[in-house]
């Protein structure tokens, strides 16, 4: 099964992690990455930039707005994600509980679908099936 560990954290742990020295948080994420790599548990996982880079769409209206970031008030942040593979919740659970993170962090941790979850014979389905074995193919070729 594969998961998602979406890091999360509020305002306060942002800018309380401003002071935790840059190599010292490169070090410990470095550690994590490479035990789940090591263990064959870890699929991707990224780091994203400042919000204030970012920008939201917001599809309320019939044309969807864009908005910059920062995105006015917020009261916690998507800052990075994990997606791993593993057996169970469980062990979802024991990588997530590893992550380098400190108070007023968190991960959220959620279940990436697959084939499995959907009709078998819808078509939309079976075409995407299609795409990912030939993005897998790119992938490996690459």
């Amino acid at each position: 099964m594969k998961f998602m560990l979406i890091m999360r954290a509020t305002d306060a742990a942002v800018e309380a992690y401003k002071d935790v020295p840059f190599e010292q948080v490169i070090e410990a994420m470095g550690k994590y990455n490479e035990s789940m790599t090591k263990a064959g548990v870890l699929l991707a996982g990224e780091g994203l930039t400042d919000a204030a880079e970012g920008f939201v769409v917001d599809f309320s209206a019939e044309t969807p707005l864009v908005t910059d970031g920062p995105y006015g008030e917020t009261k916690e942040l998507f800052n990075g994600f994990w997606i791993i593979e593993v057996s169970t919740r469980e062990e979802a659970a024991e990588w997530a509980g590893r992550a380098p993170l400190g108070p007023g962090s968190f991960l959220e941790v959620r279940r990436v679908t697959d084939a499995s979850d959907f009709p078998a014979d819808n078509e939309w389905i079976q075409k995407e099936e299609i795409t990912r074995g030939e993005q897998a193919k790119r992938a490996q070729a690459s």
